[in-house]
């Protein structure tokens, strides 16, 4: 398979949030600020890839009958892997995503690229697969997160931007203005495909037109 295409599809086009809606939980739940977002979104790439890969291996031996609860358990090691890691050499960010570790096992995007693409794909096309879709997963908690704390608390990434006297918009930090935020973000995300849709019929009808010249 052309990877450039698999990386674009999961990275965007098919992007597990802007485009699916897909966990939902850690995307409301942590992104009280960036930093938050950035670290259970490299989290999750981690384990996306990883599983994507064994499971791409073992894909030939593992009995259809028992698949996801197979499946399950090659996603659940590497979320301990994370789990373990991060509490031990970043105990305060691990306190902070907390119970949300955990949860990356029953992450229907997690599970579903498992099953839908890696069970059936090369051990190269499956790693690319989980990068992208996590790196997708990740851009998308992190701008929801950079947008809860520039407009909540007046900062990015702990450094303040309007000064100390920036009056605290606490909505933004509490869930309602997560999806309010959400909603915005998605309106742009449309407004971007639409663009890039149009760029892209444009270059169509450029090429065309250059062919038929071409032939005259």
């Amino acid at each position: 398979m052309d990877k450039q295409q698999i990386f674009s599809d999961g990275f965007w086009h098919n992007n597990t949030i802007f485009a699916q809606l897909l966990g939902m939980c850690p995307l409301l739940g942590v992104t009280t600020t960036a930093e938050n977002g950035f670290w259970m979104g490299a989290a999750t790439t981690f384990v996306l890839m990883g599983s994507n890969l064994v499971v791409s291996i073992v894909r030939g031996v593992i009995p259809k009958n028992v698949r996801i609860p197979a499946y399950i358990t090659i996603i659940a090691a590497f979320v301990t892997v994370v789990d373990m890691t991060m509490d031990a050499w970043m105990h305060s960010m691990y306190l902070v995503l907390g119970l949300f570790i955990p949860l990356i096992v029953v992450n229907c995007s997690v599970l579903g690229r498992a099953e839908a693409f890696a069970s059936k794909n090369s051990i190269s096309d499956s790693v690319v697969d989980g990068l992208a879709v996590g790196l997708g997963f990740t851009l998308a908690l992190l701008v929801l997160g950079g947008v809860r704390e520039v407009i909540g608390q007046g900062t990015l990434f702990g450094h303040q931007l309007f000064g100390a006297h920036y009056p605290d918009f606490l909505m933004f930090i509490l869930p309602p203005g997560a999806f309010i935020a959400l909603g915005f973000i998605l309106v742009g995300v449309r407004l971007i495909n639409r663009w890039l849709q149009s760029r892209a019929a444009s270059r169509v009808v450029v090429v065309k037109t250059l062919q038929e010249a071409a032939e005259v």
